[in-house]
């Protein structure tokens, strides 16, 4: 049976996509290797703009409580009270729990997600994938338009692309471990300890503490051979505490690796999240870059299986997400050898907290390590918003006295048009299947002024009036194409036009 989609791994980054391209009325199916979730959890939580992106799709509710994650970069605090808005990430929130809300939600939506198949091969031409599984039945082959590898560090997929790996090799070593029953002080960003050590320890859940130890001039570890021993007993070398009696839920080892995909996208296959990056889990970056990753691939990926994608459309992942990804690994890189290089670094991590004291400085970091600071070329202007991600608290008033946050608009997956005007001096006729065009007053006027916006279905501002210099039509043109529309698929669960929307067709 032939796919639309054929997403390779049911991590995060893989269930964010297929949510993401079924939104966007594709086929999809998502194939995973391993026969059952996952109660292991190596991501322990995720930055700002993460949680605007599962707000955006109605999804940061499903997750229940979280708290509010401190910043830092190489173990020197950030102080985000001084910047105008909350960079604050979300901590205390087990991987498998961000995977068992994603997987409820692209449940909910119909897609399927096949364990226990491994992707082994795959060929690809102009028309499409044939993909080769080996499944819990024997193997066999199946055939879609395009191929995502979500399928990690050690991406399959990618390996089977021929896609370059370029980084750095790990040199240093990290234990880490889920543990009951102790009782230690927590170290949530990390404690750093004399001659370039570290310990962290931070809650989880259900009276789970994440333990994390680096002992300067440990290597990097056999996983096979580690134990809970190894972990406690350099606990106790280090802190002069002894955790030997706690309880190990889960216990693994990572290296201070970092590395990004020469190519996202090589013809009909592409990659994202720890296929497509790695860095040390301490940065606490992976998960959410690579979620963002599937917000900015899902809408594009969908248009181009519709016959909506404008030229180049595909080709704007990569020159989108790459940078991003090599932003990543630099500062992986940098972060660590700044924490863990010991009392050499000592006048380095001074000057970087005088600079982190200034405001502009701080909001500069803060802003890559949050993903708010994060901008796209997606057109010529002026006004401060163009390329960034709207503000997902912003309201809107509506012509019928409902208020309404720029982020319950986004929850379809769809491009959003919204302005201050009469509708119908806007040229959306062609773009009425992907654009919902939206007529209110803002609750709080923008500054500088905002009378009407394009923002792309991932949350960025593609057009704004005032501000942008080309005309509103060829930014339609350029993220959403043109000519006539096709038939209109359904969309997941039946949902017709929206009720608060425009429709000029």
């Amino acid at each position: 049976m032939a796919r639309d989609v054929i997403v390779v791994g049911a991590g995060p980054v893989g269930l964010m996509l297929a949510g993401e391209l079924r939104l966007g009325g594709v086929d999809v199916v998502v194939y995973e290797r391993l026969p059952a979730p996952p109660r292991e959890s190596r991501g322990a939580s995720f930055t700002k703009r993460t949680a605007e992106c599962f707000d955006q799709r109605g999804l940061l509710g499903r997750l229940g409580g979280t708290e509010p994650a401190d910043s830092h970069f190489g173990g020197v605090p950030i102080d985000l009270r001084v910047l105008a808005e909350d960079h604050h990430g979300h901590r205390g929130v087990p991987q498998f729990r961000t995977e068992r809300m994603l997987e409820g939600w692209v449940s909910d939506l119909g897609v399927p997600i096949l364990r226990g198949h491994e992707v082994t091969a795959f060929r690809q031409n102009d028309d499409g994938v044939v993909v080769a599984v080996d499944g819990p039945d024997g193997p066999g082959e199946e055939s879609a338009a395009y191929l995502v590898g979500c399928d990690g560090g050690r991406s399959t997929v990618r390996k089977l692309a021929g896609i370059g790996f370029p980084g750095s090799d790990g040199r240093r070593g990290f234990l880490t471990a889920d543990v009951t029953g102790i009782d230690t002080r927590r170290r949530r960003i990390g404690e750093d300890l004399p001659g370039g050590s570290m310990v962290m320890a931070m809650d989880l859940e259900n009276g789970v503490t994440r333990v994390v130890v680096h002992e300067a001039g440990t290597p990097p570890r056999d996983r096979a051979s580690l134990t809970y021993s190894d972990l406690a007993d350099a606990w106790q070398r280090l802190t002069g505490e002894s955790i030997h009696h706690g309880q190990c839920r889960w216990i693994s080892c990572f290296t201070d690796a970092s590395r990004a995909a020469a190519e996202y996208r090589r013809g009909r296959v592409f990659l994202a999240g720890d296929a497509a990056h790695v860095q040390p889990p301490a940065m606490a970056q992976g998960l959410s870059v690579g979620v963002q990753d599937a917000v900015n691939l899902g809408w594009k990926l969908a248009a181009a299986v519709r016959g909506r994608a404008p030229e180049g459309l595909l080709d704007t992942y990569h020159a989108e997400r790459h940078p991003i990804g090599e932003q990543l690994a630099r500062n992986a890189r940098a972060a660590i050898e700044l924490r863990l290089t010991g009392e050499d670094m000592d006048p380095v991590r001074e000057l970087m907290g005088e600079l982190l004291a200034h405001r502009d400085t701080a909001e500069y970091v803060a802003g890559m390590l949050s993903n708010l600071g994060v901008r796209y070329d997606l057109g010529k202007g002026d006004h401060p918003l163009l390329g960034r991600r709207m503000p997902p608290e912003s309201e809107l008033t509506l012509p019928d006295g409902t208020r309404t946050r720029v982020a319950d608009l986004l929850h379809t997956g769809q491009g959003l048009l919204i302005t201050t005007g009469n509708p119908t001096e806007h040229p959306t006729r062609d773009h009425t299947d992907q654009v919902d065009v939206i007529t209110g007053t803002w609750t709080t006027d923008p500054d500088p002024a905002l009378d009407t916006v394009l923002v792309r279905p991932d949350g960025y501002v593609a057009w704004t009036s005032p501000g942008s210099t080309d005309d509103l039509t060829h930014a339609l043109d350029r993220w959403f194409g043109t000519g006539h529309r096709p038939s209109r698929r359904s969309r997941p669960g039946g949902q017709g036009p929206r009720p608060d929307c425009q429709d000029l067709s």
